[in-house]
């Protein structure tokens, strides 16, 4: 067993990071990419510039590999759009003497299990490898056998639909040629599909921020071009953001944009929409929804662009024992420390092999696919994790156990709503996001807590007390 490779699923950043730290360990591994070259997902929004600095998106191990290559890093203060991680960062790593024979592109695995038994088997179950199903680039399938995997395949091949519910709302697939899921580049590649027509945007993170302010931009060239922002929901405090008190000064500054075309009515807001329908009327599109005064059409309208967040592919993993979180389909042990409804911060209480593994031993999921359906994962998580899983692949388990994560401030961190029970009698500090990392932790483990119970109102904590007891 220990003679295999290592399996790692997608050839992203979290992925050639988690390929660096085993290498960096001295364990065999071995990358399945199924785009044509290294990222492929962060390709398709390179477009788009990322509100962390370059300081933020470079892993420790995949540096070391790069810098012994004569590799000059970007400058930590730039912030670089996601064709720039690709092509100063992703593919000269993949380019390394120690990472390019580990690579194959075009390269999709659709099944993975145990050689020899399936899911119901338990004796010895440990001893038997695992068993990936590839798909080659010419439609050959192949059986490939690893001695542990890390799924960092990630989620955005898997968009959420439109409808509120979480299923397509009707029309939407026999209208899916008008719908973009996920970020367009309004401005370059699909710019003659949006000049001089009239777009929903249906989503309240940055991706729709950022689609709606180009948008207005482009409306500065042709004025017919209009935008429409649409959100489910009406607290749109995560996506405003903290402003100048958000530590990642871009992120901060793309929501103050975005709420100054709002306050001067260029782009039209309807929060609280439920999108139930759509339909096509003299060749332009009408969205039906359900509000609080009832149900409510908009348009006409052009085109739509849902961003409306991705969602894990399960199917990937049939055949193993994982445990994921019921609601949020992130690894279990996540869900209380990044649970949106009980928390708004974009942070998380630090966390390593131990949250990430699953009954299936040698079996870990990773990256922003580890957060299943939460919204507020950084590439710096990532990074940390899979240091932690390849330290505990290879045996360290000190090193591994040793999990350190400092993440940059929102500057909007709130709690639950009243209804919903907090630890020590105030909502979570703004440190991190959850209620405690021993709160969240004791719950993970089917435990009842840390002897919290509810309160009535989310009033903070006195300055003095702590949560749980303990400094938070």
């Amino acid at each position: 067993m220990r003679e295999r490779p290592v399996a790692v699923i997608g050839a992203g950043p979290v992925g050639l990071a988690a390929a660096a730290n085993l290498v960096a360990r001295g364990v065999p591994v071995k990358v399945y990419e199924a785009g044509d070259a290294v990222g492929a997902n962060v390709r398709d929004w390179g477009h788009v510039r990322l509100f962390s600095p370059w300081e933020y998106n470079v892993d420790p191990a995949a540096r070391a590999l790069l810098e012994r290559t004569g590799w000059q890093e970007p400058d930590a203060q730039a912030y670089p759009t996601g064709a720039d991680i690709v092509d100063a960062y992703l593919v000269p790593l993949a380019n390394t003497p120690e990472l390019a024979g580990a690579i194959e592109h075009r390269a999709r695995v659709i099944a993975i299990g145990r050689r020899g038994i399936d899911k119901v088997v338990s004796r010895d179950r440990e001893l038997h490898p695992f068993l990936l199903t590839v798909v080659d680039g010419e439609g050959r399938t192949r059986r490939d056998l690893a001695r542990a995997v890390i799924d960092a395949s990630g989620t955005w091949s898997s968009p959420n639909p439109l409808g509120s519910g979480g299923i397509p709302a009707d029309g939407e697939a026999p209208l899916s040629d008008r719908i973009a899921y996920g970020i367009p580049d309004v401005l370059g590649r699909d710019r003659a599909t949006y000049r001089g027509r009239t777009t929903l945007v249906l989503g309240a993170g940055h991706s729709a921020a950022n689609v709606l302010l180009d948008l207005e931009q482009l409306a500065k060239h042709d004025s017919a071009t209009k935008a429409l922002w649409v959100t489910r929901g009406k607290d749109l405090s995560r996506v405003f953001g903290g402003g100048a008190s958000d530590q990642l000064a871009a992120r901060g500054d793309l929501g103050q944009r975005l709420r100054q075309q709002v306050e001067s009515g260029r782009i039209d807001l309807v929060a609280g929409f439920a999108v139930t329908a759509i339909r096509e009327e003299g060749g332009r599109l009408f969205v039906q929804g359900e509000t609080s005064d009832g149900v409510r059409t908009l348009g006409p309208v052009d085109r739509i662009v849902a961003c409306t967040g991705q969602r894990p592919d399960l199917a990937l993993t049939r055949e193993l024992r994982v445990e994921l979180d019921p609601w949020l389909e992130s690894a279990k042990a996540l869900g209380p420390m990044i649970d949106p409804n009980l928390h708004s911060c974009g942070s998380v209480p630090p966390h390593g092999h131990r949250e990430l593994s699953h009954p299936e031993t040698g079996f870990y999921t990773v990256g922003i696919k580890s957060y299943g359906r939460a919204p507020t994962f950084l590439m710096l998580t990532g990074y940390e994790q899979v240091r932690s899983v390849a330290a505990a692949i290879a045996g360290d388990m000190a090193a591994a156990d040793d999990v350190k994560l400092t993440l940059p401030e929102t500057g909007a961190c709130k709690a639950a709503p009243s209804s919903v029970g907090h630890c020590c009698g105030g909502p979570a500090p703004v440190e991190m996001d959850a209620c405690c990392i021993e709160d969240a932790v004791s719950k993970a483990e089917g435990q009842a807590g840390c002897g919290c119970g509810p309160v009535s109102a989310p009033e903070p904590a006195p300055a003095a007390s702590s949560c749980c007891g303990k400094a938070a």
